[in-house]
């Protein structure tokens, strides 16, 4: 029981897509049950090292998926994983050192506000991934009830203070409003002990680990008052300009991979437990659980293809982030994505 309580704590203080502190550390490889010949087939592979914003975690299910079943390697990508910062992945890949990396909307609108010519090629999470959460006792069931609250943060930095200053906007207003709290990454524990009122933390992170622990939510979303595109694939214009070609075998394997997943998340979870052990054995069931709370992120809403982003979307959040003081200049819209890779 003491095992399970401290690997909660761990995940409650690591899940943290975007700006979780840990070093970078290497993805174990599938077994391979013909050395020769695969290391025959790997030298004519492009290495492809996709920088992810986390550690090993099942919530990279697609990715693994796409390794696993060959869906690069059918592309001729020799694709990897490389766990650290995103901000530091941002500048890589704006500098050209890096090709592609795991990065929000409200990332690349900053890269771009700075002068680095970053580009979102795919979407993976269709919907904003951080929400507010509280227990149903304080009657926080919307926005505006924040106001004179004790609201819980890592920090006024990430994507969960993004998400904040996006909800005080709906409700029209400041955090002069609000008591911010800055806790780490200490939601699911701060909000369980009664330090705050309320807390901003992932989905699949500590409203899985509270309603685990049988403790009533509620839990609010951004989407519905602002959107603002998450999680997905970004490269930089140079590569989009002199090499398409490699742009779309990464953007359509990708988005091979999270259909698989989607249509059979059963597998899906197994081959991410190849990748990721130790969220085996004791600890599988909340990692199940935290796998299933990220599907329905991963599925895309209704009417549009998996990957596929909107420019409205795009210029409310470069407008909103603009407004909030979160960049000095409004980024025009059509710089920060293209669809043009989606459907091919």
């Amino acid at each position: 029981m003491r095992k399970r309580t401290l690997f909660v704590t761990l995940i409650a203080l690591l899940l943290s897509v975007i700006l979780a502190a840990c070093a970078p550390v290497s993805e174990p490889a599938p077994a391979a049950s013909e050395p020769a010949a695969d290391a025959a087939v790997t030298q004519e592979l492009r290495p492809i090292s996709l920088g992810v914003g986390f550690i090993p975690n099942v919530q990279f299910a697609p990715f693994y998926v796409g390794i696993e079943k060959g869906f690069y390697a059918d592309e001729g990508l020799d694709v990897s994983l490389d766990y650290g910062f995103e901000n530091d992945y941002l500048k890589l890949v704006g500098v050209g050192e890096s090709e592609f990396m795991i990065g929000s909307g409200d990332q690349v609108i900053i890269g771009r506000a700075q002068g680095l010519p970053v580009r979102y090629v795919m979407n993976w999470y269709t919907q904003y991934p951080v929400v507010l959460m509280a227990k149903e006792e304080a009657g926080i069931t919307e926005p505006a009830d924040m106001a004179g609250k004790k609201i819980g943060l890592p920090g006024p930095f990430g994507a969960n203070y993004v998400a904040f200053r996006g909800l005080l906007e709906a409700a029209g207003l400041t955090e002069a409003d609000v008591q911010m709290e800055s806790i780490g990454f200490t939601q699911a524990a701060a909000l369980s002990e009664g330090t705050v009122d309320a807390a901003l933390d992932y989905a699949a992170n500590g409203p899985v680990v509270l309603g685990r622990e049988g403790v009533p939510l509620t839990v609010i979303t951004l989407d519905p008052y602002l959107t603002i595109p998450a999680n997905g694939i970004v490269t930089n214009d140079d590569l989009i300009e002199n090499d398409p070609d490699l742009v779309q075998r990464m953007v359509r394997t990708s988005i091979k991979a999270i259909d698989y997943t989607l249509q059979n998340p059963d597998e899906a979870f197994q081959i991410a437990l190849k990748f990721v052990p130790e969220a085996g054995g004791e600890n599988e069931a909340i990692n199940r659980a935290i796998f299933d709370a990220s599907l329905p992120f991963w599925t895309p809403k209704e009417g549009m293809q998996i990957g596929e982003t909107r420019l409205e979307d795009w210029q409310a959040a470069a407008e909103f982030m603009r407004r909030a003081g979160l960049v000095d200049t409004l980024v025009p819209a059509e710089e920060l994505f293209t669809n043009e890779f989606i459907g091919q």
